[in-house]
């Protein structure tokens, strides 16, 4: 089938991120994707080598001339253009619309999750626009995992990474992506405490980190933006991993190591419930509850000491997730088969 993927960039390697992530995929297994973004400029680095069968366009103003695909998934409720919506409107068997919503653990997912939306008014009225849910559980959408995921990180040799990258033998190795977390400084001094060492994506978190004193005794590695397989290897790589947004929170899942999560931060606050929701998921320790807390500005910004025992009970919460998680159909191929089935 060709698949036709809208996207909007809010959040540039987020957005993009999972939509890369979810054409290429498909691609892999054989399909054809045409990814329709208003600003794919985060590719260069993020995907320098493409993938073949995915077209990257521009955001368009009017439907492809030679139609529509025959699956169109509109991407975080980013709209269709009017044209699109007047093609749905007038073909004689319209694609599936799927509008893939963002990732979350809220009981509501799970409930929501392939419900159907007609359209009652406008240039698609009598159409059917359905709701895709990415989850944590089998009542949803799942998680976006290639095929070869666990082939590639079974054969990933984390010590050479470690000395290809300058990294002493036995240190701590701790990455850092991530907004502005109000314990950014709290998490400077318990790396340098630590003896550990800091390796810090490019962007908002390098910047993050420029504008406060650095502790004594911390020398941060300041990264250059690598692709997302190389990102993956940044998290298989390093004991303790902050990640930030949707699409590094699901690799560092799969990564399996010790992880604290910044979520995107929403005006209204409703980002608290969605963070409860997934720790409720995970399972958290208090240990971890309350470093998430605290890096989210939900409690006083001060963080534990980095130490072994801390970081054994994390693994060992994160790895008993993930175990859960590979029992369960990944998102591509259950998405595949929701499509096929609505055709």
């Amino acid at each position: 089938m060709t698949w036709d993927i809208l996207c909007r960039v809010v959040d540039n390697h987020g957005d993009l991120g999972v939509c890369w992530r979810l054409a290429a995929d498909l691609a892999r297994r054989g399909e054809r994707v045409r990814l329709w973004c208003d600003d794919a400029s985060a590719l260069a680095w993020m995907a320098p080598q493409g993938q073949a069968g995915v077209q990257v366009h521009p955001w368009p103003e009017a439907a492809p001339a030679g139609g529509l695909g025959e699956v169109v998934v509109e991407a975080f409720g980013c709209e269709p253009p009017l044209a699109w919506l007047q093609a749905f409107g007038q073909a004689a068997r319209p694609p599936v619309w799927i509008n893939l919503e963002y990732l979350s653990a809220e009981a509501y997912v799970a409930r929501c999750h392939a419900l159907p939306s007609p359209l009652m008014a406008g240039p698609a009225a009598g159409r059917t626009r359905w709701f895709y849910y990415p989850g944590f559980t089998p009542d949803t959408g799942g998680l976006l995992r290639e095929t070869d995921l666990l082939q590639r990180q079974s054969a990933f040799d984390a010590r050479a990474w470690r000395h290809d990258h300058g990294l002493a033998d036995g240190a701590l190795a701790v990455s850092l992506f991530c907004y502005e977390p109000p314990a950014l400084a709290s998490l400077l001094a318990r790396v340098a405490q630590a003896g550990a060492q800091l390796l810090v994506t490019p962007g908002r978190a390098s910047a993050a980190v420029r504008a406060l004193p650095p502790p004594a005794g911390l020398a941060p590695r300041w990264l250059t933006a690598r692709p997302q397989p190389a990102f993956d290897e940044l998290l298989w790589a390093c004991d303790l991993n902050c990640v930030r947004g949707e699409d590094s929170l699901v690799r560092a899942l799969w990564a399996g190591r010790p992880f604290v999560w910044q979520i995107y931060p929403q005006d209204d606050g409703a980002h608290h419930e969605k963070l409860q929701a997934f720790l409720d998921w995970l399972q958290a320790p208090p240990s971890l509850r309350a470093f998430h807390a605290a890096w989210n500005g939900l409690a006083a910004p001060e963080l534990p000491p980095l130490g072994p025992a801390l970081l054994a009970e994390w693994r060992a919460c994160v790895q008993s997730a993930r175990q859960s998680l590979l029992a369960q159909p990944d998102l591509v191929s259950q998405l595949h088969a929701f499509a096929t089935e609505k055709r």
